[in-house]
């Protein structure tokens, strides 16, 4: 009999039951080696000795009974009983955290393919309806036993794919989604960076297959971007950005779309392949030809221009080439059936196609439009219109849409057919500006006076 010191600063009794635990565990499996009939008196006989253990705080003498019980069970094929024997072990008063691991662990392996090479959360294959009942059964016991428990969070972790998995196969999408959001597992400290991330991406993967996108977008912004942009973490870097594409369709958002090929075309493993790359970047090309006009994009553009690989897409080049400079574009582009025979143009069905090719359109007026206004001051309507091959009212429509939205500065003077492109400068403005260049004048006159000076004194 051994001491140990408990709670309290109390000692403590642990009783060494090893002998007798052993003993006990062999006459369980005789009595079930004989009939199986006999497996009551089998769990009754190691439910006495199962006390004893836990109230003498012999752990693994107690270890070794909860897995025995639950073995018996297997063995015997009975599911009803080692599903009770499973809650009622794991829900004893005072029972301790190894042998609810033990308990949890052993059952594992009978719900979840462990072999090796094996994902650790794939549900065994099963032969008939009635297993997968029994399966199903198991798992959800097994996720009750793990909830709150911190000392079991990979467990439980692995348990919900699996159940996920089945839900999935059995096409109750919406189901897995619902079960796997259940689980926060970028909270837990137990799982390693790689397994965190693959779990949230098929959280990804299940709320947009449920077609819930704003679910998917708060998900998505659980992935930390540093930890997929290290070396080895170079497929799922490109499974998440492949999900944020799928995303971003669906939002109708061409900036962020040209942002995700553009990740997926930088990826090292992505660079290798000249298939890969070259579709990635064309993609890029594409959406950022759709995208509206900012700092970030004329940015990404100007990045992909100074790009040698885009010297073997000649479409691409000469896309980049005629929106980075400021003169008119003619409609359509003389590239444009190639970057519209893309793919990823396509994605989405025949609406999405046709609302890219209206963007197409826009894109290009947009960016006659701030041509023209950095070479005009004023410019008869009429005149424009005819530069850009718009009617009146399409060209008042752009025009009054980009200086809503603060790309141009603009003032339509209709019984004038007049538009003006710079801003008229008020009374107070134009004095400023002159007081400005007569001071800068004085300082001229200034350091003139002081230099010709200090020439005459070296003289």
């Amino acid at each position: 009999m051994e001491s140990g010191r408990a709670t309290g600063g109390q000692l403590e009794e642990r009783i060494d039951l090893s002998e007798e635990t052993t003993s006990k565990i062999s006459e369980a499996v005789g009595l079930v080696q004989t009939s199986k009939s006999n497996l009551p008196s089998a769990l009754t006989l190691l439910a006495s000795i199962e006390k004893r253990a836990r109230v003498g705080n012999d752990t693994s003498s107690l270890v070794k009974i909860c897995e025995a019980i639950l073995q018996l069970c297997k063995d015997c094929n009975d599911d009803e009983s080692l599903l009770a024997s499973l809650k009622n072990l794991t829900t004893r008063r005072s029972q301790k955290t190894m042998a609810v691991s033990a308990c949890v662990n052993k059952c594992i392996p009978w719900v979840i393919d462990m072999s090796d090479g094996s994902k650790g959360y794939v549900p065994l294959q099963v032969a008939n309806d009635e297993q997968k009942a029994i399966r199903e059964k198991l798992v959800v016991a097994l996720r009750d036993i793990t909830e709150g428990k911190m000392f079991l969070e990979a467990e439980r972790a692995r348990l919900t794919r699996a159940l996920a998995m089945i839900k999935e196969q059995d096409g109750n999408i919406s189901a897995a989604a619902d079960i796997l959001q259940e689980v926060h597992v970028e909270t837990y400290g137990s799982l390693s960076k790689r397994e965190k991330v693959e779990f949230i991406l098929e959280q990804m993967r299940l709320t947009l297959a449920k077609n819930d996108y704003v679910r998917a977008a708060i998900v998505g912004n659980k992935i930390n971007r540093k930890a997929i942009l290290e070396e080895g973490m170079e497929d799922y870097k490109i499974r998440f950005f492949t999900l944020m594409i799928q995303y971003h369709s669906h939002e109708k958002d061409a900036f962020e779309l040209a942002k995700d090929y553009h990740s997926i075309y930088l990826t090292s493993t992505v660079q290798q392949q000249e298939d890969q790359w070259k579709e990635a970047l064309q993609n890029t090309v594409l959406f950022l030809s759709l995208s509206p006009y900012s700092v970030e994009q004329q940015d990404l553009f100007h990045r992909i221009n100074a790009d040698s690989n885009l010297e073997k897409l000649t479409a691409c080049k000469e896309t980049i080439r005629l929106f980075l400079t400021k003169e008119i574009i003619a409609y359509p582009l003389p590239h444009q059936e190639v970057l519209e025979g893309l793919n990823a143009f396509s994605m989405g069905g025949q609406e999405m196609t046709q609302h890219w090719k209206i963007m197409f359109r826009k894109r290009i007026i947009q960016h006659n439009i701030r041509v023209a206004s950095t070479y005009y001051q004023r410019i008869h309507g009429t005149r424009l219109a005819q530069l850009l091959g718009l009617s009146g009212k399409e060209l008042e429509k752009e025009i009054s849409s980009m200086v809503s939205d603060g790309e141009v500065y603009a003032k339509i003077d209709r019984p004038s057919d007049i538009v003006r492109f710079k801003q008229e400068k008020g009374a107070e403005a134009v004095l400023s500006d002159w007081a400005s260049d007569i001071k800068t004048l004085l300082n001229l006159l200034d350091t003139t006076s002081h230099l010709i000076q200090k020439e005459k004194m070296t003289q």
